[in-house]
């Protein structure tokens, strides 16, 4: 698994990790460009300087998360069974990584501008021989609970239902 380690002091470092604790517990659209420029303690112009936006910074920070998220979803997969219970394990284990790691918000809202839906890509391709559509909707089920948990519902009570998922 690949663990991801900013030079926490370096500007660039700083302003990763204050996107990671903001967008990681609020929307995309009610994080500013000041909020986080005074969380890392640096200028806007730092923020601009080394990720031309706001979305920019947000793509670096939620590419690192997701590829995170995916490597242990995959290592279930890989530790597990085929078929349901594969599945099953998969969004088990990507659900309890984003609700530990503070991501709930960042990996349940869809991702802002067009971008492939990596966990959705991930499920449809352990879930096959089933339909396409069946990765798209356990991916949006799985988002689903984790904003509900960002919106104050108990992980557990959420993690129960994902579990109760039938997909074969």
């Amino acid at each position: 698994m690949r663990e991801w380690v900013p030079v926490s002091t370096s500007p660039k470092g700083r302003l990763a990790l204050a996107a990671v604790r903001e967008f990681g517990s609020r929307p995309f659209d009610e994080v500013t460009v000041g909020e986080l420029s005074s969380a890392a303690g640096v200028t806007t112009g730092a923020l601009y300087h080394h990720f031309a936006s706001k979305l920019g910074l947000y793509r670096f920070v939620r590419d690192d998360v997701e590829r995170r998220l995916l490597d242990r979803m995959e290592g279930a997969v890989a530790a597990g069974t085929a078929g349901p219970g594969a599945v099953t394990a998969a969004l088990v284990v990507g659900f309890d990584f984003a609700v530990a790691q503070g991501f709930c918000r960042m990996l349940g809202d869809p991702a802002p501008g067009p971008a492939e839906d990596a966990v959705a890509a991930l499920l449809t391709r352990v879930s096959e021989p089933a339909p396409d559509p069946l990765g798209r909707v356990l991916a949006a089920a799985w988002r689903a609970a984790l904003v509900a948990v960002a919106d104050g519902v108990p992980a557990d009570e959420a993690r129960e239902v994902l579990r109760s998922l039938r997909t074969g």
